[in-house]
């Protein structure tokens, strides 16, 4: 006989860790349920499977007709035990539940102090199936690091920014590596999503948008982004040069020429440089010439220094956006420009905060699938950060493909749809308690929905992520609507393609017997220095 209230009654054999029960009421997959724990306490538990049976239709019962079939009917439950709430720490019961004893759905209350939900206050969604905020502790997540991993279109980004959102709404300074230009868009308030459900009111932040490029090239860009071009070192230069396109001898001369600079004067720049290479009676030196000439004309090493100070500031996000740059062009500034942030923050020059790199398997890709300068100083953030004020945050869609060392640093994991088996393997790998029910669960997440793991919390838990307040920049381009979009287009995107279009026509123009610069291309992407 069914207990009052109760969804069910525990049957056959249990033990400390997982029992099964026999339903009476409408339970779902995933449904929190609790039951006494050694006859005394309540623990916490999961449904993770349900099965129907019914003896009547069995196959040796087949053809006996007389039979009333609907009644024979069951269902019962596999459920996991989470644990016993004791004093806000979770403990395992010493026994397991015992056959017989009613089942019940879980309240809030216990729910809550069971996972450890109420020990934050980032409010990042709703626990699915539930209306209970999910919380996480804004400190811990920036001193132990975050990822956020999925597969394109599963909400990445989306669930990323909601994080910034409310780690600005705290005072904590960003930095965001933004390959794409997706976040400018948080200045400006949202119009789209459930907000009375969320209980979250739309709004802007403080965004300031830089560009390594010329502000001509980039609508979006409030400021320019450059590097001091001073004493700049031969490792320092060396790194800027495709590897590629210069010989080992080459090279050697550009180290001798910063030997000798260095011999003579205190202070040296970029353009002293090459004049100390033509200086050489090397005939291999033109090459080298032309890729500092390249670098020089990029612009990125004049005019004044985009501080470092100015790029980590309390309540503020500061967006490189990488729009047109090459990648390995990038890779190169986002390793000079963490170095200097790691080393000022070291010194205490500047706030802490959080380095915010979205697409991190082109920045950190793990071994064997690529190169990229900025993978060391991203791995020194990923260990010796938290010591220094300096959190980290990896997004990316290729979990496979980003540096182990770096994601296994992130104690705080947000995992949203996930299909490709590499990239299962791989967060199998790299999650701890990861199960082959999880696995499932993973690939079946639909958009909006992320799996939160955290030393925080107290087992792997899903959220439905709440709106942001901010509006989202990630949307995806209709490739259908291409000709109304042109139409469309403002006068600030129309300028910036006709000047690619006259850049394009003036290299196609080039005299046939004119050397090509091989630094051409880059020059094309990030325009010529201005006079």
């Amino acid at each position: 006989m069914a207990v009052k209230g109760s969804v069910g009654t525990i049957v056959g054999e249990t033990n400390p860790l997982s029992f099964k029960f026999l339903i009476n009421k409408e339970v779902g997959r995933g449904t929190y349920i609790k039951a006494r724990a050694d006859g005394r306490d309540w623990t916490l538990a999961q449904v993770e499977d349900i099965k129907r049976s019914n003896s009547a239709y069995s196959v040796s019962q087949l053809n006996d007709a007389a039979r009333n079939y609907d009644s024979r009917e069951m269902m019962i439950a596999e459920a996991r035990v989470i644990g016993v709430g004791n004093g806000g720490r979770l403990q395992l019961p010493t026994s397991p539940a015992r056959p017989g004893d009613p089942v019940f759905i879980a309240d809030e209350r216990l729910i809550k102090a069971t996972l450890g939900l109420a020990r934050g206050d980032m409010y990042i969604g709703l626990l699915r199936g539930y209306d209970i905020r999910v919380e996480l502790d804004a400190n811990t997540l920036v001193q132990k690091h975050c990822s956020v991993l999925a597969k394109t279109g599963a909400g990445k980004s989306y669930t990323a920014a909601v994080i910034l959102e409310e780690l600005l709404e705290r005072k904590v300074a960003l930095l965001i590596i933004d390959p794409h230009g997706e976040y400018a868009s948080m200045k400006e308030a949202n119009s789209v999503g459930d907000f009375s459900r969320y209980k979250v009111k739309p709004r802007g932040y403080d965004v300031t948008v830089y560009t390594p490029g010329e502000m001509a090239m980039n609508p979006r860009a409030d400021r320019p982004f450059r590097f001091n071009g001073l004493n700049l070192s031969a490792r320092e230069v060396s790194r800027m040069i495709p590897h590629e396109s210069a010989s080992s001898g080459q090279l050697g001369l550009l180290y001798e020429a910063i030997a000798a600079l260095r011999a003579e004067t205190d202070a040296y720049t970029l353009e002293d440089i090459i004049e100390q290479v033509v200086r050489s009676n090397s005939k291999s030196k033109w090459n080298l010439v032309g890729q500092l000439e390249s670098l020089l004309d990029l612009g990125l090493f004049s005019g004044a220094e985009t501080p470092a100070e100015e790029l980590l500031r309390p309540g503020r996000a500061a967006v490189i956006d990488m729009t047109g740059i090459l990648p390995d062009l990038q890779a190169m500034i986002v390793s000079r420009l963490l170095t200097e942030i790691f080393e000022a923050r070291k010194r205490r020059l500047i706030s802490p905060g959080m380095v915010v790199i979205e697409e991190a398997h082109n920045y950190i890709p793990e071994r064997g699938t690529g190169n990229a300068a900025s993978t060391n100083i991203v791995r020194t953030i990923a260990a010796e950060g938290r010591k220094f004020g300096l959190g980290l945050m990896v997004i990316s869609q290729r979990p496979a493909r980003v540096d182990k060392n770096v994601i296994s640093q992130c104690n705080t994991q947000i995992i949203m749809r996930v299909t490709n088996p590499n990239d299962l393997k791989a967060l199998s790998k790299g999650l701890e308690g990861m199960t082959a029910e999880l696995e499932e669960e993973i690939k079946r997440l639909p958009p909006g929905v992320a799996m939160l793991v955290s030393n925080e919390i107290e087992r792997p838990i899903t959220v439905n992520i709440r709106p942001r307040k901010s509006r989202h920049g990630g949307v995806s381009t209709q490739i259908v609507a291409k000709e109304k979009q042109a139409a469309g287009r403002s006068a600030a995107e129309r300028a910036v393609l006709a000047q690619r279009g006259r850049q394009g026509g003036a290299a196609r123009r080039a005299p046939a017997g004119e050397k090509k610069s091989t630094g051409s291309l880059l020059k094309k992407v990030l325009g010529r220095k201005k006079a």
